[in-house]
């Protein structure tokens, strides 16, 4: 079990890694757009794909598949009587969520269609670490705040 542990918690790094780079990475290519740089419009719309499909998305699968099999483990001890579980389980839900707006926005920078600037990325940027820092904390303490 402690295996499946240091793999999930690997690919939980990796996403979150993504989840803040490829935000930032929009912010940097809505400049670009706003430049008229077309060269660093199709390298950052390259950048972004790849981030999506090759890094995020194989690593939040690795980390929920993962992440569910310790919590089929211990099934009676984490989900039945333990509320720290569910509220980290709805924190994950809107992460996932979060990953799904995030390639949303990849596929209207791919078809040139961003709507929103600099700023807006700037802020969408922070959202994460508004998951990630009750989660850590939940699972630390193994119990609500």
């Amino acid at each position: 079990m402690l295996w499946v542990k240091a793999f999930h918690i690997m690919a939980v790094i990796t996403w979150f890694a993504g989840l803040f780079y490829l935000p930032r990475l929009f912010v940097y290519h809505t400049l670009a757009n706003a430049e008229g740089d077309k060269t660093g419009s199709e390298r950052f719309k390259i950048m972004e794909r790849k981030l999506y499909r090759g890094i995020m998305t194989p690593s939040m699968v690795v980390a929920l598949v993962l992440g569910l099999w310790m919590l089929v483990e211990r099934w009676d001890t984490y989900f039945r009587a333990a509320s720290w579980m569910h509220i980290k389980l709805t924190l994950i839900i809107l992460l996932i969520g979060y990953h799904h707006v995030c390639g949303a926005y990849v596929k209207k920078f791919a078809a040139d269609a961003n709507t929103r600037g600099d700023k807006f990325y700037r802020v969408f940027n922070e959202l994460p670490v508004f998951v990630m820092v009750p989660v850590v904390i939940l699972v630390v303490l193994k119990q609500p705040f």
